[in-house]
Order: C-alpha cells, then structure tokens, then sequence
C-alpha cells in the first residue's frame, strides 16, 4: 500500500532498507550506481564503506552539476541504452528522477537492471506522470519551460530537463514491469518535492490542473518513491 511521506522520511526509508541488506553480510565495500546525478542527495551510511559511480543522459544542466560532486568517484555521460555498465557490478542503485526524463525508458531501466548484483536493491524515485505537476510537465511546451524555469524554482536547480514520461514513469507501469521481470517491490510511497511547488504560482497551477481533472490527475503528490529489490534465484529473468 502506498502512502504519503515528507523527504526527510524517505532519507531515512532508503538508509534504512540499505542497512537491513548488509546487516549480517561479511565487512565489505558497497558499490552504487548513481542513475540520474543532477539531484546531489548522497546517500548518508555510517560506517558503510561506499564507491559511488553516476550515469546519466549528456545534458549540459546534468554536466555542471557533475563537476560540483564530490560523492563520486567516477562518472559517464551518453545514451544510457549502451554506456558501459558492466553486469553484476553494483550492489545499490540510485535511480534518481531519470525515467521520466529519458526516452526507451524500459531499455534503459533493463540495461541498469544488468548491472545490479542478484540480492540488490534498486532506490528509486521519479515524477509521476499520474499527477497533476507531472500532467503540467509533460504539456508544458519546451519553450515555455525554459522561459519559466528560473522563476518557478529556487536558485541553483538544475534544468529544465527534458519531459518525456513514458508509461514506466507511473504506478502502474513500474508495478506492470517489475512482475514482468520477477522483481519485488518492497516500499511504495508518495512524496511532494517538484521544484516548481517552491513558488506560489506553481503550487496554484498544480491545484487547479487537480481540479480540472476532477482530481484524475492528483496534486496530493508528485513523486513516487519505492525500493525494488532483485531476485538472488536464477528463475529471475534479468540476473
């Protein structure tokens, strides 16, 4: 069942199900795959020790925010359907607001998938295409969203980035292909964080786009939030 959480919250849910998956497991170093570096939310675990690699689409906003990560100790920028991820090489995933901004988006979640260890955990969270502000996101011209971009969110936000929202970027769609692929999700939360709900004006328009949907498309949140964990059995498909 889904429920309603701040962000502080979800910190805590994603170190939280991080520390129960090494708990009982021999000392050894955590790998973690970054999937979407422009959001710089490091993951906080005491006394784990992490190599965090990032991945991302070659965007100019997602490149200066690259330069400024310190969290990282390498990184690559290109097509994610074929930049190198060699398989079971990462035992954590981040995949931070990347599906709903990427073509192929299945493509490229699989490929990811390749690369995360039998027993990983995928951390995701992405905009739902299903709300209201992801209604507004995807129907808002390019044009217009760069021309409202610096005034609708706080300074130093990386974007506009692009909006693509295939049918992955939704409940349904992820719950449809993780039975598709033999994964489990574990957690399944909703949150409120769309940089655009920082003005009043972006809170206004979400409401009224809720409101002239007859509240189909949600302004209640905008993120969803989840942790996916991949099969240790070899009748997984993806291993």
């Amino acid at each position: 069942m889904s429920e309603v959480r701040s962000v502080a919250q979800r910190g805590d849910l994603f170190g939280q199900r991080v520390r129960e998956h090494v708990a009982g497991q021999p000392m050894r170093r955590l790998d973690v795959l970054v999937a979407g570096c422009a959001h710089d939310e490091p993951l906080v675990l005491e006394h784990i020790d992490t190599r965090v690699t990032g991945a991302d689409e070659d965007h100019p906003a997602i490149r200066r925010v690259l330069e400024e990560r310190a969290d990282l100790v390498a990184w690559q920028l290109g097509d994610l359907r074929s930049v190198p991820l060699p398989p079971r090489s990462f035992d954590i995933i981040q995949l931070s607001f990347l599906l709903e901004r990427v073509r192929h988006a299945e493509l490229v979640f699989d490929r990811l998938l390749q690369s995360l260890r039998p027993g990983g955990l995928v951390l995701l969270r992405m905009r739902d295409r299903r709300s209201a502000y992801g209604l507004l996101d995807r129907l808002t011209p390019g044009p217009l969203r760069r021309l409202l971009w610096r005034g609708l969110v706080r300074p130093g936000t990386p974007g506009p980035l692009p909006a693509v929202y295939e049918p992955l970027a939704s409940s349904d769609g992820m719950h449809a292909f993780c039975l598709s692929r033999g994964l489990m999700i574990t957690d399944d939360e909703r949150d409120l964080s769309g940089p655009a709900r920082s003005r009043r004006i972006g809170a206004a328009a979400v409401a009224l786009a809720s409101k002239l949907t007859s509240g189909y498309f949600p302004a209640s949140h905008d993120e969803i939030t989840m942790v996916i964990r991949k099969p240790q059995h070899h009748f997984a498909r993806l291993l």
